[in-house]
């Protein structure tokens, strides 16, 4: 006779090896329907993560403000604009991004300013980027006051203009664009952050009550009876709720112990 029997020990979400597929369909279907019943939790509880996600974000995280100022290139050539010139622009870009992080052209940009940054600290608050195919030179600069992270990325375009004259023996760069005062922080992104902690909070208590109904083994109706013992049911017997002998937790570990027994009922 096939082995159709839960083994002792075994919880609902586990099956033995020749158990009919068609069972671990139907835990997935119980396991749905659970998730359905309690969805007043799961929503209860990604809303929570969502509030907790925006109290950390408004309240405890300093935003983070960028403003951008830019050069363009030139080769230093007055004739009308050709291929290999367009090439050199590029070369002369790529080289110039060297001269944001040389310690003479950031100590004078905190001379000039009288930051109270260490050239090392200056030099993480600024990113300089080169778009393909273009000759423009990008210096952005990160800061929690908007006004310093204008005057900085200025500040530095301005510098790195007599730097790479002075020192490059090249055409002035010229300013393409000034550095204007941020009105709207970088970061953090506020919306990302609520739906993170609305997507947390649903995964969480979804998988809370995934793990409970796995590990939950009592036998609760009729079709348990037959499906982990094995037996038909003759009838069925009210819970008489006023007999002191009659727990909740009497039912706990019920299918280990019922498949254990391998009684019959009634």
């Amino acid at each position: 006779m096939e082995e159709r029997l839960k083994q002792p020990g075994m919880t609902s979400g586990q099956t033995v090896q020749d158990t009919d597929p068609g069972e671990m369909e139907i835990n997935l279907v119980e396991l749905l329907v659970r998730l359905l019943e309690k969805w007043k939790i799961i929503a209860l509880a990604a809303i929570l993560g969502a509030v907790v996600a925006g109290a950390i974000t408004f309240g405890l995280i300093t935003p983070t403000y960028t403003a951008t100022a830019k050069l363009y290139v030139l080769n230093g050539s007055n004739s009308l604009l050709n291929l290999s010139d367009f090439q050199l622009g590029n070369y002369l870009a790529t080289d110039y991004q060297e001269v944001f992080v040389t310690h003479e052209v950031q100590e004078a940009v905190i001379a000039q300013l009288n930051l109270a940054y260490t050239t090392e600290e200056l030099e993480e608050m600024i990113t300089i980027t080169n778009p393909n195919n273009t000759r423009i030179l990008y210096i952005s600069c990160d800061s929690k006051d908007p006004e310093e992270a204008c005057a900085i990325a200025n500040t530095f375009a301005t510098v790195a203009q007599a730097f790479i004259e002075a020192r490059m023996d090249s055409k002035q760069p010229s300013l393409f664009s000034e550095a204007i005062v941020p009105e709207l922080p970088s970061s953090p992104n506020n919306t990302l952050n609520v739906i993170l902690g609305f997507a947390l909070g649903l995964l969480i208590a979804c998988g809370v009550i995934t793990v409970l109904f796995i590990t939950d083994d009592r036998i609760r109706t009729r079709e348990d009876i037959e499906k982990y013992m094995d037996i038909p049911t003759l009838g069925m017997m009210p819970l008489n709720k006023d007999d002191p002998s009659v727990t909740k937790k009497g039912g706990h570990n019920g299918r280990k112990k019922a498949s254990s027994k391998g009684g019959s009922a009634a």
